[in-house]
């Protein structure tokens, strides 16, 4: 409607009438619409923040459950200063359709921004930053020093995160599907960021992992000699794994349906309504698939069955990952099959990184990067033309089954979700590996040992997380006496009598 009242203004048919006012206060209801659409999905995704926290605080041990909060909670405060400064300007600052650059150059500190679309922009892409941020935070849990991990927040979101997302996501991109001109005709389609925020932080994650290495006790024994099998270090919290994984899921669709960034027309509700579609549905399958799987080959090792949370939870947010970057252009069923592969590349990943010893406190690795990957690839092999056109508005090339559907077998969009993962793996290592070195050589990367032992709330925040101080032995004495003197004989109850020893010993 707004579009047709609009050709009637510009050809000067409405002259005369209403016409014009009454468009005119639609495209401002739109615009409104549109505004409060991102202000509302850019909030579920900053909402993932605390989804991250619990999860990461309910996987570590309880003698370092400050510390990871600590940490998520200042990659927000880090990320949020980090972009407003630089990295919003080296994402999309000067872009235009007609040139291509490696990075931006204009709006630092947000200059000449004005209208509700400009800082509705900022915001959205802020939340983005901040995950892309915090993936890192669970894989060095329990052994990396805060000073290390705030340089690291504000560097990644302040140059090596925009640049990805200018690569990708700007329209002057090199790598961008918005150009004008765009690589081999049709650019890397990534809707809502499975390399540009997932790969990226799972890449910085692994670096760092290998770079600072596992936690004491994990892959070796007190003299440095190789354990038989791996030790495990269990979760303090279930109940916060499984609170943290349904945040993430649920801040998922503002994830996934906001990258539509509009909502105020029928094609864009349509993209929206597509992806909160696909995100469920690779979610439960990736769900499912992980854990029944584990159970399967944990039946065929030791011939008895069980059900591991921790695997349906990272199945899910793996199934979550693979799709974010296909949702609005394939179809249910693909997404499906997006997520199921996606739990067999958590376990798979999983497993190949306890192999090569590299500890991940919480498996953000295997989730990220690995089903990140994937994701992007699954872009290349099942996306819909129809949907293409849509969300892209170019359907001249198709997921590669589909383009052999069609007898052609072209290959052009695979070919650009490659060269996106290749890139994301070069630009991050290059940067962030001699980054994390550097941090190794002067000693800011790794806590003392004796710190790690003790554990970090302790030996860095003041204090444990949880007051475990059960009552004092004299003060249930006496408590037992003023009964006994006011009532006559009283036994002491075996749960009084058990604290009362617990707190003496």
């Amino acid at each position: 409607m707004a579009e047709y009242l609009s050709e009637l203004c510009e050809v000067g048919v409405a002259d005369g009438d209403n016409t014009c006012e009454l468009y005119s206060y639609i495209a401002e209801v739109q615009e409104g619409v549109d505004v409060f659409f991102l202000i509302f999905s850019a909030a579920l995704v900053f909402f993932m923040q605390a989804g991250f926290a619990m999860l990461c605080a309910g996987s570590v041990r309880q003698k370092n459950v400050k510390n990871i909060m600590l940490k998520n909670l200042l990659d927000a405060c880090g990320g949020a200063l980090g972009f407003w400064t630089v990295g919003y300007a080296f994402a999309y600052g000067g872009s235009t359709t007609d040139k291509k650059t490696f990075i931006g150059n204009e709006a630092f500190f947000l200059r000449d921004f004005s209208s509700g679309g400009d800082y509705v922009g900022w915001f959205f892409q802020f939340a983005f930053a901040a995950t892309a941020a915090t993936i890192v935070a669970g894989t060095v849990a329990e052994r990396c020093k805060m000073a290390a991990y705030l340089c690291y927040s504000v560097f990644l979101t302040g140059f090596v995160y925009p640049v990805v997302v200018h690569a990708i996501w700007a329209s002057d991109g090199f790598l961008t599907a918005f150009n004008d001109d765009p690589m081999r005709g049709v650019g890397v389609v990534d809707f809502a960021g499975s390399g540009v925020v997932h790969m990226t932080g799972g890449a910085t994650a692994l670096i760092a992992a290998i770079i600072l290495g596992p936690r004491k006790g994990r892959f070796y024994d007190e003299d440095g000699n190789p354990l038989e099998t791996p030790a495990e270090f269990p979760a303090h919290s279930v109940a916060l794994q499984i609170l943290g994984t349904f945040i993430l899921w649920f801040g998922w669709y503002g994830f996934n349906p906001g990258s539509a960034l509009v909502i105020g027309n029928s094609a864009s509700a349509a993209v929206a309504a597509l992806c909160a579609v696909t995100t469920t549905v690779a979610a439960a399958a990736g769900c499912v698939t992980a854990m029944f799987t584990d159970s399967m080959l944990e039946a065929m090792k030791t011939g008895e069955v069980t059900y591991d949370l921790t695997m349906a939870m990272n199945g899910a947010l793996g199934g979550l990952v693979a799709i974010t970057a296909g949702c609005s252009v394939v179809t249910p069923w693909a997404a499906v099959i997006i997520g199921m592969i996606g739990g067999w590349v958590y376990i798979g990943f999983s497993k190949f990184l306890i192999s090569m010893k590299i500890d991940d406190a919480v498996d953000a690795i295997p989730v990220h990067f690995a089903n990140g990957a994937w994701g992007v690839i699954a872009v290349g092999l099942f996306a819909e033309g129809d949907r293409m056109e849509l969300a892209y508005s170019n359907s001249t090339h198709l997921g590669w089954f589909y383009s052999w559907g069609n007898g052609s077998g072209d290959a052009n969009l695979l070919l650009c979700q490659i060269c996106s993962i290749l890139f994301i793996i070069g630009w991050v290592g290059v940067l962030m590996t001699p980054f994390f070195m550097t941090l190794k050589a002067v000693g800011l990367f790794r806590v003392d040992p004796l710190e790690e032992d003790v554990g970090l709330d302790i030996s860095h925040h003041r204090g444990a997380a949880y007051d475990l101080q059960g009552a004092k032995k004299e003060d249930v004495e006496e408590l037992m006496e003023v009964r006994a003197s006011r009532h006559g004989k009283v036994d002491v109850p075996s749960e009084v009598a058990d604290a009362a020893q617990d707190a003496e010993a």
